[in-house]
């Protein structure tokens, strides 16, 4: 008997050290940190911190943001995450030079386990919901990352572009793809064939930003209450939304069919019991994500 307590101990002490692992480290700021990291309770902070070049991303910049996604994805303690940037602008998107020298270098990025494309062009993807905060400057691959986010939060003061056809390139992190489908053909192909920037106010009229507020700090306190209450839902609901949702952008037919046995497999879960006592004893709801 006591040799099999020894055993459910030492079981224990080795799933208590697994889901410690899992946990998502903070990194907190200093000038010469590119991602910040800074937990709050059941949400996650993630910084650009590149201000010297108006936030632009190198490839070192974009691996550690993409480091990130897949740590938040998989720390079963993290139900919500925001991305914002420091400094005067969000960011200018990418650190061409940087980029240029590391293709001439033949590296890959990204190459091997622990990453989440921030831009989503390959698998996996975030399976957890992303809310974004700009302000300032919020061009090109910014605008790309900013397009990638659930939910969406701005500042009066953000000029929004996507102008690499002004260059002679073209929008190759997935504008063509999403910012059609958010604002609708028309309203992109103005921007993205024109190279013409545009404010807070049309983005809201085109649906690509939710809500619209006065300055930096407003935008990010806006989308830290939209994460924690996010965060205050039932998380395995919270993910199979987004996994229908996502589906149903694929293949509408294929997300409805699947809408049935999505919904009978939380029934069985503990949360969904939780959600229902908890409205029945009119009490706040206390969600394990089980």
């Amino acid at each position: 008997m006591q040799a099999q307590k020894s055993g459910d101990k030492s079981m224990t002490s080795q799933t208590d050290e697994a889901a410690q692992s899992r946990l998502m480290a903070d990194i907190p700021y200093d000038q010469q940190t590119k991602i910040t990291i800074e937990r709050r309770g059941q949400i996650v902070l993630i910084g650009i911190n590149r201000p010297y070049i108006d936030n632009r991303l190198d490839p070192d910049a974009t691996e550690s943001l993409a480091r990130a996604y897949y740590e938040y994805d998989r720390d079963p303690s993290l139900r919500a995450a925001v991305l914002f940037g420091y400094g005067d602008r969000f960011s200018r998107g990418v650190d061409v030079d940087a980029y240029k020298a590391f293709a001439q270098s033949g590296k890959k990025m990204m190459d091997g386990p622990g990453f989440i494309d921030p831009l989503v062009r390959t698998r996996p993807a975030l399976t957890k919901p992303l809310v974004v905060a700009v302000h300032g400057d919020t061009w090109n691959m910014a605008h790309e990352l900013f397009l990638v986010a659930d939910i969406r939060v701005a500042s009066e003061d953000t000029e929004f572009g996507q102008d690499e056809n002004r260059h002679g390139r073209f929008p190759g992190g997935g504008a063509t793809v999403r910012f059609p489908r958010e604002a609708g053909w028309g309203n992109a192909m103005r921007f993205i064939l024109t190279g013409d920037h545009w404010g807070a106010k049309e983005a809201l009229r085109m649906g690509t930003v939710q809500e619209v507020a006065p300055n930096r700090d407003a935008a990010l306190a806006k989308a830290v209450e939209i994460a924690n209450k996010i965060a205050a839902c039932g998380p395995l609901g919270i993910k199979t939304s987004l996994a229908s949702s996502h589906m149903a952008l694929e293949d509408s037919q294929t997300a409805l069919a699947k809408l049935g046995d999505q919904y009978r497999a939380l029934f069985t879960t503990r949360d969904f019991q939780e959600g229902r006592d908890a409205e029945a004893q009119k009490r706040p709801p206390v969600y394990e994500g089980r």
